[in-house]
């Protein structure tokens, strides 16, 4: 199905994506804070495991579970938050601009 802006009937459409910019961004940074904190208390588990290999086992361990717990989280939040922003832009937001006559509208106008 094509665009169409609902005033001149114009199929040159862009879209915004406003709200899945920003929900990617939120989700991003929480997700990140998220994942650091449980690699955290897995790095505690970690360290007392780690014991065995000696010093250096235990902080290359809890580092890398931080590190990795970071990323990981970072990825979910910033899909789960992106997801979100997308629902908004489309149902919320007017997410469409006509790039002929410049009319800014929502997918539930379009043609």
């Amino acid at each position: 199905m094509i665009t169409q802006c609902p005033r001149c009937r114009s199929t040159s459409i862009s879209t915004k994506d406003t709200a899945r910019k920003i929900g990617a961004l939120i989700g991003t940074v929480g997700g990140a804070a998220q994942g650091v904190t449980g690699a955290m208390a897995g790095a505690e588990v970690g360290a007392v495991i780690g014991i065995m290999a000696g010093p250096p086992g235990v902080a290359i361990g809890g580092m890398a579970g931080a590190i990795l717990g970071g990323l990981a989280g970072a990825a979910t939040g910033c899909i789960a938050g992106a997801k979100l922003g997308e629902v908004v832009d489309e149902r919320v937001l007017d997410n469409y601009r006509c790039l002929n006559c410049g009319l800014s509208f929502s997918g539930r106008h379009h043609a």
